[in-house]
Parts: C-alpha cells; structure tokens; sequence
C-alpha cells in the first residue's frame, strides 16, 4: 500500500465523517423541499387543530337528549349560531364544533321521531378533536438535520408554512475507473460490463446526495485518472470506483500522495471491501474510493459514503444495526490492525 507523503487521521467513524458538516442553508418552497436535510428545527406556527373540530360526521349537540336540530355546519363553513341544552347541529368532519356542544353524535347512531333527534348516551368531549390536541403553537415537530420527506412536507403545510429552510444536498462527481469496463451491451471478450455506473447515482440519491456527473477515468495514459477527478468541479464529494488497491494500475493512492491529500480512511478491516478510501483533497472537497467490485463497492458506499453524505447534510449517524450470530469469532490482526479503519459488529 503507497502511503508516502499522505498524512494519516487515525479517528473514529462517527467523529471524522460528522465532521464533514458545511454551512449555509436555503428556503424552498414546499414543493421543492422533499430530499434535502432541515437546516431548522421545524415549529408548528399554530395550534394543531387550530379550534375543536368534529372527527366524526353527525351532529354536534347541546347537553342530553332528545335535541332539536338547528341547523348544518360543513367544513370551511362555520355556524353562526349558538346552541342551547336540547339542540342539535348537523355536522362534517373537519368542521369547528359550535360553541357550547358537549360531543358528536356519528350520524348512523341518530335515530328521528316526531321532528326531534335521539341516540344513545355519548361521554363528553366523544368525537371532537380539541384545540392544541396534536401539537401546541410552537412545539417542535422535526428536529434540525431531519431528512425531509412527503409526510412531512404535509405535517409542515397542515401547521401553515408555505417554505422550509434546508441544507442543499451534497453534490457529488462520480468517476468509473479503469480500461476493462463496457459501458453497453453484453461486454466483448476478457472485458467486463460497467455495473456500477448505473446504479451510483440512484444510491447517491437514497443517501442524501445528487449526483451532478458522471464520467470515466481510464488507467492509461497515467495522468489519466488524474485529469479525470480534476474534471469533477462544483462538487462537494468525488466517488471514484476502483483503482482503490495496490496493484499496478490502480493508481488513486498515488495520485492522493502526489496531490498532498489528507487520508482520512485508508482502509476498513472488512470484506468485501476492505481497501475503500476517504481523503480531503487540497481543494477542501472530500474523495470517496470504492473497490472495482460491484458488491464491495456497495458494501464501501454504505460504510463510507453514506455517513459522510449525512455529516455534509447535517444529518446524524443513524444508529448501527445489531444481528445476532452464532459460532465464534476472532479478530484479524497484522496489517489490518496498522491501519486507519475500524470494525463494528455484534456477537453472542
């Protein structure tokens, strides 16, 4: 493994790859906000419901009965009146419940004889949904760096906001390394079809990012790699796969020496995907390595790429996952155990 002239951050996971946090943020419309992190705690501007309102259709009557129905309320539409002991107002659900009635009655429950209404005994405050139920004005509905998505944009429009503040998702350049990728067809003879091209920026996108290019960086000529991440501009992240070994052709960890990048991550104690990469290059943007193995890259996205994204979004870690497992386990010791990685798991 080249390591010449690449200064190493032996840390751990959570610390470097929150760490990886950017500032500013944006308000979009509602519309457009599915995606991106909360840059803000989201707040209701209002009580939720905002007035008591039926959650039933029927009819919102006054003390026992039986009860004269006084009029209709629908919703949008209030009714003016003001029932006393003994009425009734026909009502929808969603509708604000009159001043002064005491419960719902569900409509297949009323019963009508001689211009009057009667149906069994409901207990106060039954099918009505009170003011400041759900949530008080100004409670806290989502937390800063909550992903945003359709539920709640809902949740933000039900309490009046029309925009939400956000932090951009990550940008990311990504780069398919090496001469024996087909990037068509069934691939020729001693070559490979590209299977990472493909679904990189789809998992790009359910971890957070948006993937703004995608090219191919050939192993020869020499610079060739080299020319390749230079052409990833107006990114936060490069996603390189392959060329993450120590074979000959892969050249990533010499081009990283050469640049004077910072290595982060040089390596995970796992398989597949042990030699997967994180580096900060000069520039500030950070360089992700994936192995050219389409199941090890994965495994690397996931390990590596996933939680940096969360750290640029502002996102927290999510919690590591626990399966039980049964045997016996040892831990890998020598070269593994000089390098800047870790291992997580679960055993018993």
């Amino acid at each position: 493994m080249v390591r010449t002239g690449i200064r190493q951050e032996p840390t751990r996971c959570g610390a470097v790859l929150t760490g990886a946090s950017r500032g500013g943020s944006r308000c979009v419309p509602l519309r457009e906000a599915a995606g991106p992190t909360l840059a803000e705690d989201l707040r209701t501007l209002l009580p939720h419901p905002a007035f008591d309102t039926a959650a039933m259709d029927g009819f919102a009557v006054c003390g026992p009965g039986p009860w004269r129905v006084r009029g209709v309320a629908r919703a949008g539409t209030a009714w003016r009146g003001e029932p006393a002991p003994g009425d009734g107002v026909e009502i929808s659900t969603g509708t604000r419940v009159p001043a002064g009635a005491v419960t719902v009655l569900p409509k297949e429950l009323a019963m009508f004889a001689d211009g009057r209404m009667c149906g069994p005994a409901r207990a106060e405050g039954r099918h009505i949904r009170r003011t400041g139920e759900g949530a008080a004005a100004g409670d806290r509905l989502a937390p800063a760096g909550t992903r945003v998505g359709p539920a709640r944009i809902g949740l933000a429009a039900a309490c009046g906001h029309d925009s939400l503040p956000v932090r951009p998702r990550p940008r990311a350049g990504l780069l398919v390394s090496g001469d024996e990728p087909d990037f068509s067809g069934v691939p020729g003879a001693g070559r490979v079809r590209d299977a990472l091209g493909p679904p990189l920026p789809a998992l790009v996108a359910e971890l957070g990012g948006e993937t703004v290019s995608s090219s191919h960086g050939p192993d020869l000529p020499e610079d060739g790699l080299a020319a390749a991440v230079r052409v990833c501009r107006d990114t936060e992240v490069v996603v390189v796969t392959g060329s993450t070994s120590v074979g000959d052709t892969d050249r990533l960890r010499r081009l990283l020496a050469d640049a004077g990048a910072h290595m982060v991550v040089d390596a995970v104690a796992c398989r597949p995907g042990h030699p997967m990469l994180l580096a900060r290059l000069p520039t500030g943007r950070r360089l992700v390595g994936l192995p050219g193995h389409p199941y090890a890259a994965l495994v690397a996205a996931r390990t590596l790429l996933g939680p940096l994204t969360a750290g640029l979004s502002g996102r927290p870690l999510p919690p590591l996952p626990y399966l039980a497992v049964r045997g016996r386990a040892r831990a890998a010791a020598g070269g593994a155990a000089r390098r800047t990685g870790w291992v997580t798991g679960c055993g018993r």
